[in-house]
């Protein structure tokens, strides 16, 4: 059975991050090291991506508030829109060669998805997928709770999830989130009213993803 191999970088950067990933992009692409890797992380210092269906105007302050603010902006190879990272939200890459498993990209995004389902549900948590739109609502379709965007070079998938946990929520009123206008974001610990342990999300995760992929941690 295959190996999920995770590791955990804590807070860092986007950058940092973001060059881990595509480090190991280039092993799995040419099967040098092609372990299906989950990275998990909170990114720090805050930031703003801007997707490849990104839209400026998504961004509702000047750069030069946003930088004095302490909040960086990216422009992401990912899918999707324009979101938000900061510390208190818990990130995960997965850099998967979903064709040597079987599975497409779009297998990828549902895995995930089902993967923070199953999690939030450990947490009593009633949340949802929502048709037409990527990524885990509340039950009643009116708040996001994790946003997704992958990117994929030779099949192999990079980027991933953000699932707001202990999120400073007034950060993505310096945006409009994933371009949507008409629903709001929230974050477990504002669904719960208490902090929620990090480490404990990060193994209930891992485990459930991995189990969805029929592999082992």
């Amino acid at each position: 059975m295959t190996q999920l191999t995770v590791r955990d970088l804590g807070r860092i950067g986007y950058q940092a991050a973001l060059d881990e990933q595509l480090r190991l992009v280039a092993r799995a692409k040419t099967r040098e090291a092609d372990e299906p890797t989950l990275l998990l992380l909170e990114h720090d210092p805050p930031v703003i991506t801007v997707g490849l269906r990104g839209e400026n105007e998504d961004i509702l302050q000047s750069r030069e508030k946003i930088a004095a603010m302490g909040v960086e902006v990216f422009e992401s190879s990912r899918g999707g829109q324009v979101t938000y990272h900061g510390p208190g939200q818990l990130v995960g890459y997965g850099i998967i060669d979903v064709k040597r498993l079987g599975r497409g990209v779009r297998h990828h995004v549902e895995h995930l998805e089902e993967a923070i389902l199953r999690t939030l549900r450990d947490y009593g948590i009633d949340a949802a997928r929502l048709d037409g739109f990527t990524g885990v609502w509340t039950a009643d379709g009116s708040q996001k709770l994790a946003a997704i965007g992958v990117a994929v070079d030779h099949w192999v998938t990079y980027h991933g999830f953000a699932l707001n946990m202990n999120t400073n929520m007034t950060h993505f009123d310096l945006i409009v989130p994933c371009g949507i206008r008409d629903r709001g974001v929230t974050s477990m610990a504002e669904l719960l009213g208490r902090d929620i342990d990090l480490d404990d999300v990060k193994y209930r995760i891992a485990s459930h993803l991995a189990k969805i992929y029929d592999m082992t941690l």
